[in-house]
């Protein structure tokens, strides 16, 4: 039947060049790609539901205009299908299964340009390949600049949205934004306008709602991915017209003024790839794999590298913890909670010093720790004076950084305070992250932008944060307030595209050192265990305190008078927990309001959820296709105290019921079937 369907594309392809129809293998993801009076343009259906009414493609360059006076030269269908593995992401073992569309166009003056169509069951990946061209001037065109691209997603009127607005460049503090840490609205409707006036960053979220009938609504998730150094990111307009989104390069101020907005490439040469992620349910977005079906490794490493947790003074402790002492306390933490790493955040050039950090890094791997160390990127982009500075954007100090990194037995770095999305930044990143392969060091990105496939090419990409973070409960109540809804958003939007650095899991009830003062955490000590595998990060760096083991004898999860220590069952829990999955699975929720999913490690299940809303929630799981027994783990919040509880459960061949606290959560572990 594929290779049926195989034929008739292609025999259609090259028999009607105003119209082509693509789909999925399983022939429910429908796609459209036709010229409308020389203007290439394409639409998606999926199970019936219209998902995308007719949309722009194309691109202008500097040489030859290819959004207007298109006409078809040929048409190819191929079927691709593979396995890969992933070490550090949402699923260790991959296999892809796609019906690829290649269609040549040319332009007025004879130009050719090749948008590409990779279509899976619920996803799509498209690009523009450009080759070399001739020139009337300089014989054959070898290089060009992409002035802009015309690529647009029209979705239907009754479409609402989650989306994060991009912000204005060179704001926020020490002028370090765009960073990607706008709050996200829920559920609004297309013709609200961003924040900023600039669009909205990636990855956005679309609800479709086709008619009064909920049977026939959709899902619909934007990004793009294949993103380095040969090209800019990219984000959403805000709406044009009626339901029209399109494709839109950096802003002229980012970076501090530096670096051109359209990108620069050799010939020949491809555009990053545009991915839609659709389906009936939330299902699909959530378990995709997209981001890194259709990228391939950009270099191999001699290193291996290990994942696991780390504890992180900076978040609780704050600045004044960059000091030799707190970080030996963080360190002994580590060692107590059977982590792997510690994170030593900024300053640490001039609070602790060269030649002190390598006795510091010393005393760590004597206590069998190993070491991470902070740097700002920042060089002419920002106002940052937080040290080390004017290193990881300079080659010659970056290497010479890295090399006594090495020598010393640092086994990763943390960059932070990049500039934006113009190409000079997306080729930084790709130096910072080639240069540490070199000396073995493993790289967390921060105050940056998402990332783009960059888990499978790059071997020692560890995560970025690209989010509005943990760190901004300990900045402002509010986001105290809201930290629930955020918890069950970002499992649908932010984690689904790449892994996620968000440095949460508070067991402080205030957050601040010695568990007194500072903004109150308002959420169940179960929800923050929760967050450590609704959130998928192949290092975790805990917000965790000294003071949470401050007192690990007492079984009631009530602080004592002191204000220090948490449950031993939710310490304990944490020492336990993976930090990478062999599968996930997504079993209900919805984005903002609450999240049940489910990942493995090994031959164990961990199933988590939260709640959001102003009440208890009530859901029964079905584990039979999960859990290899009658019983299983259950920790859960107390209906009356909201404390901690963890209990053996007797399934009885029943689902399991399991009400969530307000702003609550809950965990199950079970050994898979």
């Amino acid at each position: 039947m594929r290779k049926f369907f195989l034929l008739l594309s292609a025999f259609i392809a090259v028999s009607v060049y105003s119209q082509t129809l693509m789909s999925g293998p399983d022939g429910k993801l429908a796609v459209t790609f036709q010229i409308t009076e020389g203007h290439p343009m394409y639409s998606v259906a999926y199970d019936d539901v219209q998902m995308l009414d007719i949309s722009p493609l194309g691109l202008l360059a500097d040489c030859g205009d290819f959004t207007k006076d298109m006409t078809m030269v040929k048409s190819e269908v191929n079927h691709l299908e593979g396995d890969y593995t992933l070490d550090r992401c949402k699923t260790a073992s991959v296999h892809f299964d796609q019906n690829e569309y290649k269609h040549t166009l040319k332009n007025a003056h004879n130009q050719e340009i090749t948008i590409t169509f990779r279509i899976s069951n619920n996803d799509i990946a498209f690009r523009y390949e450009l080759p070399v061209w001739d020139d009337e001037r300089n014989g054959k065109k070898r290089s060009v600049r992409v002035m802009r691209e015309a690529t647009g997603f029209d979705f239907p009127h009754s479409t609402t949205t989650f989306l994060c607005p991009q912000s204005d460049a060179m704001i926020g503090w020490k002028s370090t934004k765009p960073s990607y840490e706008e709050e996200y609205l829920f559920d609004e409707p297309m013709s609200t306008r961003s924040k900023y006036g600039h669009g909205y960053t990636f990855p956005c979220l679309f609800h479709i709602n086709s008619s009064a009938d909920s049977r026939r609504e959709g899902w619909v998730m934007v990004s793009e991915t294949d993103v380095d150094s040969r090209y800019c990111g990219s984000r959403l307009s805000d709406m044009k017209g009626d339901g029209l989104y399109t494709l839109e390069f950096p802003m002229p101020e980012e970076n501090n003024g530096n670096g051109t907005i359209e990108p620069a490439m050799s010939l020949p040469n491809a555009t990053p790839w545009r991915t839609i992620t659709v389906g009936t349910s939330l299902k699909p977005i959530v378990e995709t794999t997209v981001a890194w079906d259709n990228v391939e490794p950009r270099y191999t490493t001699a290193n291996k590298y290990i994942f696991g947790k780390g504890t992180w003074s900076w978040i609780v402790w704050q600045d004044g913890s960059i000091n030799y002492s707190d970080q030996q306390e963080y360190i002994r933490l580590a060692k107590a909670m059977n982590f792997r790493y510690v994170l030593i955040d900024n300053w640490w050039d001039s609070n602790i010093g060269r030649e002190k950090m390598e006795s510091l890094v010393e005393y760590a791997h004597q206590e069998g720790i190993d070491v991470f160390l902070w740097y700002s990127s920042s060089g002419w982009w920002n106002d940052i004076e937080q040290g080390p500075i004017n290193i990881m954007g300079n080659p010659i100090k970056r290497k010479e950084y890295m090399r006594w990194m090495q020598k010393i037995g640092v086994k990763g770095i943390k960059v932070d305070f990049f500039g934006g999305d113009k190409q000079e930044t997306m080729r930084l990143y790709e130096q910072i992250l080639s240069d540490a392969d070199d000396h073995g060091l493993m790289v967390i990105f921060h105050g940056c932008t998402i990332p783009r496939g960059w888990e499978r090419m790059y071997p020692n990409y560890v995560g970025s944060e690209a989010v509005l973070a943990s760190e901004n409960l300990i900045f402002d109540q509010h986001f105290c307030d809201v930290e629930a809804q955020n918890t069950a958003l970002h499992p649908f939007l932010r984690n689904t595209i790449g892994c996620m650095e968000w440095g949460g899991c508070f067991m402080n009830r205030h957050l601040k050192k010695g568990n007194k003062g500072g903004n109150t955490r308002r959420t169940t000590d179960c929800h923050e265990l929760a967050t450590t595998i609704l959130f998928q990060n192949p290092i975790q760096n805990f917000a965790l305190a000294p003071e949470n083991i401050g007192v690990n004898t007492i079984e009631s999860t009530d602080y004592n008078a002191e204000g220090v220590a948490a449950p031993t069952l939710c310490m304990d829990f944490l020492r336990e927990v993976p930090t990478t999955w062999d599968e996930t699975r997504f079993i209900e929720g919805y984005p903002g309001r609450y999240i049940v999913m489910a990942r493995r490690h090994g031959d164990t299940w961990y199933i988590a959820g939260n709640n959001a809303l102003d009440y208890p929630l009530t859901i029964s799981i079905p584990l039979d296709e999960f859990t290899s027994g009658n019983t299983v783990t259950l920790f859960c919040d107390n209906a009356k105290t909201r404390e901690a509880e963890k209990k053996e459960i007797s399934l009885k061949g029943k689902p399991l019921r399991v009400t969530i606290a307000k702003q609550g959560g809950f965990v199950i572990i079970t050994k898979a079937k």
